[in-house]
């Protein structure tokens, strides 16, 4: 939904430090500068008029991988006159955007999506006609900056904002980040000379140890589905409190309540010391779903690591002939000399054609595995680069039961079969897991990548 070249007429805010309480003057007519930071408030009088975001406030629900935010900020005119604001405020890189309100009194307007000059253009005419707009515009795709428009004396406007985002967990560890700062960006351009879609940079900031003029509160409640560890904030002073061991929910320490000038930090586990399991249900209006959770534990023993077999597909065509297998003759050591005694595996060299080092895999003991090596460092780089028939049979080689198989894939990758070899990699999803290396100055990111 947050998608380039294309506007809200009403979205959120999220501001940040970046509006401190004081207003920078505009730069008089004609007056060579370049991209400071400043801010204002479009009206007859800008310093007679004070900053008009009163509060920012976040609701967060985490459902397993998902986090759900809901974004609620306050508005007011303390100012003699209408105003316009201009604001400029961040968002997550990995949000994706799917509704927003503006309330004014009664009144309750919804967002709508539009392209970017009919968005501007409506919202200009609503401005100019006297009338509560708001516009939003996608400055990078974590920055943003939002118009709104009229804003009467006493006037008190409620702006709502949701969006959705994955949380990918790094090293078993959960983050959930809410961006609340947009640092001012250094450019050397002259103001005179630059399009006024690139004025976004010259954001304000408040100096260190000043408190954000804004009130900040913020609450997550997690619902993980497995018990949940090692939770904690590093950015801000929280509250957790447990209603059992999957669910929990953090809020923000009073003393916080101006704590907009950082972004806010959650990180934390789930418990790792066994396989866990867990199944959320959301039964909607339409349709129902569900989240099914699985976690490994946290160090696996090696008696529950089943047995493991690699095939080794190894590409000695022509265009590997120098470097590029010189560097695949050294990563093919490593990672066959790193077998454990356990382990099965096999190698197969291709070129315009292909020569197997066993027509099954061998046990992974000394013996063998310097044999491997001493293949492959034989090798010189010669030939065609027949990739499909090379696939077809390692896949096709018999299989041990209880064994776990693995096939990895050494090549420049320079064939026109990429969507063949796709195909065929789809067709054994169930057989094999699949490693591809590209290797070269130069490779076929796009067969590497797809394989």
């Amino acid at each position: 939904m947050k998608r380039a070249g294309f506007w809200l007429l009403a979205f959120y805010t999220l501001l940040s430090i970046l509006f401190a309480q004081q207003s920078f003057a505009q730069p008089q007519e004609g007056e060579d500068r370049t991209l400071s930071p400043y801010f204002f408030v479009n009206s007859d009088n800008p310093d007679a008029d004070r900053l008009p975001l009163k509060s920012t406030k976040a609701s967060v629900n985490i459902s397993g991988v998902i986090a759900d935010v809901l974004v609620t900020q306050v508005y007011k005119n303390d100012g003699r006159k209408p105003l316009e604001a201009v604001y400029v405020f961040p968002a997550s890189t990995r949000a994706a955007v799917y509704g927003m309100k503006m309330t004014i009194g009664k009144r309750v307007i919804e967002a709508k999506i539009k392209k970017r000059d009919e968005a501007r253009r409506e919202y200009e005419q609503a401005r100019d006609a006297g009338k509560n707009a708001s516009l939003l515009e996608q400055k990078r795709p974590n920055v943003f900056q939002m118009n709104v428009a009229n804003i009467m004396p006493g006037d008190e406007i409620k702006v709502e904002l949701r969006y959705t985002e994955l949380l990918v967990p790094t090293d078993h560890v959960y983050e959930f980040i809410y961006p609340t700062v947009v640092g001012p960006r250094y450019s050397n351009q002259k103001a005179s000379n630059t399009s006024q879609s690139e004025h976004w940079v010259e954001n304000p900031y408040l100096h260190q140890g000043e408190l954000s003029a804004t009130a900040f509160d913020i609450t997550v409640a997690i619902n993980a589905g497995m018990p949940i560890k090692d939770l904690s904030c590093s950015s801000h002073r929280v509250k957790a409190a447990y209603e059992n061991q999957t669910l929990a929910k953090v809020s923000l320490d009073k003393a916080e309540a101006h704590g907009g000038n950082r972004d806010y930090i959650l990180r934390y586990r789930l418990d790792g010391d066994k396989i866990q399991t867990g199944l959320l249900l959301l039964q909607g209006a339409r349709e129902n779903f569900f989240v099914l959770m699985m976690q490994p534990p946290k160090r696996i023993t090696n008696a529950g690591i089943p047995g493991r077999e690699y095939i080794f597909i190894v590409d000695v065509s022509g265009s590997m002939h120098g470097f590029p297998l010189n560097i695949s003759k050294k990563l093919l050591s490593d990672l066959i000399g790193n077998l454990r005694a356990t382990d099965r595996f096999n190698v197969l060299l291709f070129s315009g054609g292909s020569s197997l080092m066993a027509e099954e895999s061998l046990p992974a003991t000394r013996e063998n595995i310097q044999r491997a090596v001493d293949t492959i460092e034989r090798q010189q780089g010669g030939g065609g680069t027949e990739l499909l028939p090379a696939l077809h049979r390692a896949l096709s080689l018999k299989k041990k039961n209880d064994f776990s198989r693995t096939v990895v894939i050494v090549t420049d990758g320079y064939v026109r079969v990429e969507e063949e070899a796709f195909d065929l990699i789809r067709k054994n999803l169930n057989n094999a897991n699949m490693f591809a290396f590209g290797i070269g100055s130069s490779v076929n990111r796009h067969l590497i990548e797809g394989l």
